[in-house]
């Protein structure tokens, strides 16, 4: 690998991958086509079709809309259907195109149909390369909530390409940075005087860490959600007009505040969380007109929730679940929060 790539290795035993960063790494998709021995390939995404290399064999392009509204069981349905369609076998291999909410549920298609399939992921946006396309959860969203129903269901290869982040809005390039600035609370260190893809790949070492210790969110997993549970109330309560890394970040420096009133962590620690989020230009503040009773009504339905209010906190043994939060409390640390006004 030239100095300008990385691999990092999510250790998995005999489900062990690799995760390819930098710049034209989608070039190796044929290589990894070939690897697995797959006769035909189903090629899912939301980009041009001239964004994804021929895979080497006989294909079917399906093309797909990024988006949390796309993200859905009928979406998954059709995907297999074409599947279907195609004469793909479980020999066969699906390759994913696109941003996160088209890894989630092209994965989880991939996951379901002929009761696994492999999937390659080649995710185009940042927030996509750093965390949704790499540890194998894949999930869909019911009207109920977010992410509601999914599956475990590991990847062959992530081919994390840099050159796709060139033609990202400012907007959705900064959504990632959400992931990235989380990440400095969860083990991963200061990520800030790195390059980008310096940055891209401690974050997914980070997750690999995590994923091979606990896949199946049985414990240390749940760091990675940090942010993560006011920033899905977040996105549904805005309809997800607000995006999900703008949300995690706004989660960020909730989950500071929280645990600094609860004692976890000193005030300079709870100002660490604003000032990392405001490195990367993402939000800090509550949008006007989210009613804050919504917001708890909504953060019940997380699935870490099996207890009360349930958060992700920093504390002096670093960041943990913590269960059983009282709501009295969550109410009294959001109204500290900033609205947007």
């Amino acid at each position: 690998m030239s100095p300008a790539r990385h691999v990092v290795e999510v250790a998995l035993g005999d489900r062990t991958y690799d995760v390819h960063i930098g710049p034209g790494v989608r070039d190796a998709l044929p290589e990894v086509v070939a690897r697995l021995g797959a006769r035909r390939a189903a090629v899912v995404s939301a980009r041009p079709r001239e964004w994804t290399p021929d895979p080497g064999v006989p294909s079917l392009f399906l093309p797909a809309r990024d988006g949390e509204h796309g993200k859905s069981l009928s979406a998954v349905e059709d995907h297999c259907r074409r599947f279907a369609d195609f004469g793909l076998t479980r020999a066969d291999v699906v390759v994913a195109c696109g941003g996160g909410t088209t890894t989630d549920t092209v994965g989880l298609a991939a996951a379901l149909y002929h009761r696994g399939v492999a999937v390659v992921h080649l995710p185009t946006t940042l927030l996509a390369q750093v965390d949704a396309s790499v540890g194998g959860k894949t999930a869909v969203n019911l009207p109920e909530g977010k992410n509601l129903v999914g599956a475990y269901w590991q990847p062959k290869a992530v081919l994390c390409d840099t050159d796709y982040l060139a033609t990202l809005p400012p907007r959705e390039l900064t959504n990632g940075f959400g992931e990235i600035a989380r990440c400095h609370f969860i083990g991963a260190g200061d990520l800030r005087g790195l390059g980008l893809a310096e940055q891209i790949a401690a974050s997914v070492r980070r997750k690999a860490e995590v994923v091979a210790a606990d896949e199946r969110d049985s414990g240390l997993r749940h760091l990675l959600n940090y942010g993560h549970t006011l920033g899905h109330a977040l996105e549904r309560a805005t309809d997800f007009a607000l995006r999900h890394g703008e949300g995690v970040a706004i989660g960020t420096v909730f989950a500071g505040r929280l645990a600094g009133m609860l004692g976890r962590i000193p005030e300079a620690r709870v100002t660490e969380h604003l000032d990392v989020v405001r490195h990367y230009g993402l939000p800090t503040a509550l949008p006007s007109g989210v009613a804050l009773p919504e917001l708890i009504a909504l953060m019940r339905l997380d699935k870490k929730a099996t207890d009360g209010l349930a958060f992700v906190l920093d504390g002096p043994r670093g960041a943990e679940l913590v269960t059983g939060v009282a709501e009295t409390e969550v109410k009294e640390a959001l109204a500290t929060m900033p609205r947007d006004t």
